[in-house]
C-alpha cells in the first residue's frame, strides 16, 4: 500500500527494529501525530493465548485514569424507573422495543449498549447487529445490570471494554494525541496492568508477545513487551506526583556488627520513616540480648531430666522393699512339719 508524503515523514521518525521503553514511546507518539484532527492513540497487544478455548478468551472492562478524551455515546434498554435513572445519569438514548426497532433499521449512533436483565429478551434479537461490532451487552463486563445509574456514570467517565479477537490481539484506544505524554503513559500502564492480572490460569508459555502503539493516521511504534505492570512502566514517584502528593520516602537499613546504619534518600524532608527504622532495629537488638540471657540462665535440659528421674526412682523403690518384707514372713513353714 502506497503512503502519502506526510505519513512517510512521520514514518522516518520511528526506528524500525527498535523496541522502545513505554515512556519514550509515548513521547514519540506525540511527534508522529500530524493529522488535521485530534487523532486517537491506539494500543495493540498480541497475547500468547489460544482463543479457541473459551477459558483463554479475555474480556473485561476498566476505567482509564484520564479517560478517552471524547464523549462516549451510551444507549440503554430499560423501562419505568430504570429508564428515568438512565436519563438522569446522562444516557444518550433510552428505550425498549422502539430502540430495538431503530437499531434493526440501521441506527448505530452509540458506542456502548447497557441493558437491565428484564430487557435481554428484546436485546437478544439484536445479536447479529450488536455482536460483530462488540456492542452486545454482557453481565461479565457490567453492561447487563440493575444499577443502571452507576453503569452509565462509569461508562461516561471513561470506562472501556477490552477483549481478544480471533488472532488473540487486544485492540484499544487509550486516549487522544492532544493528551500530554504523562497522561498517555498512565492510561497505558493501567491497561497493561489489567491485561496482566487477567491472564488465564490455563495459559502456558509467553503471555505478552508484542505491544505496539500508533495514532489513527500515524506509523506503529513497538514497545517493550516485558514491562507489563504499573510499577515497571511508570517512573518512580509518578503515581504519587500525579495525585498531588509527595512521593514516599525510601529507607534502607544495613546492620554492620553491633551498630545499625540507616540511609534515608532525600526525596522528602520527613524523617519519621528513618526514626521508625532505627527504633525497630534497636528493639531487635534488645530482643536478641534478652534471648541470650535466658538461654544462659536456664539449666541444661539433660540435668533437669536426670534429677526428675532420680526423684521418681526413690519414690518407687521404697514401697517395693516393704512389700517384699511382708510377703517373706508367711512364706516360712513350721519346723515340725
Amino acid at each position: 500500500m502506497a503512503h502519502g508524503k506526510r505519513f512517510r515523514q512521520q514514518y522516518g521518525k520511528v526506528q524500525r527494529g527498535v523496541v522502545y521503553p513505554p515512556a519514550e514511546a509515548m513521547n514519540l507518539i506525540k511527534e508522529t501525530a500530524s493529522a488535521s484532527f485530534d487523532e486517537s492513540v491506539e494500543l495493540h497487544v498480541r497475547l500468547g493465548v489460544n482463543v479457541k478455548h473459551a477459558e483463554e478468551q479475555l474480556r473485561g472492562t476498566l476505567a482509564l485514569p484520564h479517560g478517552l478524551g471524547r464523549d462516549v455515546r451510551v444507549a440503554v434498554f430499560a423501562q419505568g424507573d430504570k429508564a428515568r435513572d438512565a436519563e438522569a445519569a446522562g444516557a444518550d438514548i433510552v428505550g425498549s422495543e422502539d430502540l430495538a426497532k431503530k437499531i434493526e433499521e440501521g441506527f448505530d449512533e452509540f458506542d456502548v449498549v447497557i441493558a437491565t436483565p428484564d430487557q435481554m429478551p428484546v436485546v437478544g434479537r439484536l445479536g447479529r447487529v450488536l455482536g460483530p461490532s462488540g456492542k452486545m451487552p454482557n453481565p461479565k463486563v457490567g453492561t447487563v445490570t440493575e444499577d443502571i445509574e452507576k453503569a452509565v456514570g462509569e461508562t461516561k467517565s471513561g470506562k472501556v471494554e477490552y477483549r481478544t479477537d480471533r488472532q488473540a490481539i487486544v485492540h484499544m484506544v487509550i486516549g487522544k494525541a492532544s493528551f500530554d505524554s504523562g497522561k498517555l503513559l498512565d492510561n497505558y500502564a493501567a491497561v497493561m496492568d489489567e491485561i496482566g492480572k487477567a491472564k488465564p490460569s490455563s495459559s502456558k508459555g509467553r503471555y505478552v508477545i508484542s505491544v505496539s502503539v500508533s495514532t489513527t493516521m500515524g506509523p506503529g511504534i513497538t514497545i517493550d513487551p516485558n514491562l507489563t505492570t504499573e510499577a515497571e512502566i511508570l517512573p518512580e514517584g509518578a503515581a504519587a506526583s500525579s495525585n498531588g502528593s509527595a512521593p514516599a520516602e525510601s529507607v534502607s537499613v544495613e546492620e554492620t556488627g553491633e551498630t545499625t546504619e540507616v540511609e534515608v534518600t532525600e526525596e522528602t524532608p520527613d524523617d519519621s520513616v528513618a526514626e521508625q527504622a532505627t527504633e525497630e532495629a534497636s528493639e531487635q537488638r534488645v530482643e536478641e540480648t534478652v534471648e541470650e540471657e535466658v538461654e544462659v540462665d536456664e539449666p541444661p535440659v539433660d540435668e533437669q531430666v536426670a534429677e526428675e528421674t532420680a526423684e521418681v526412682e526413690e519414690e518407687v523403690e521404697l514401697p517395693a522393699v516393704e512389700e517384699q518384707d511382708s510377703d517373706a514372713e508367711p512364706a516360712e513353714e513350721p519346723a515340725d512339719a
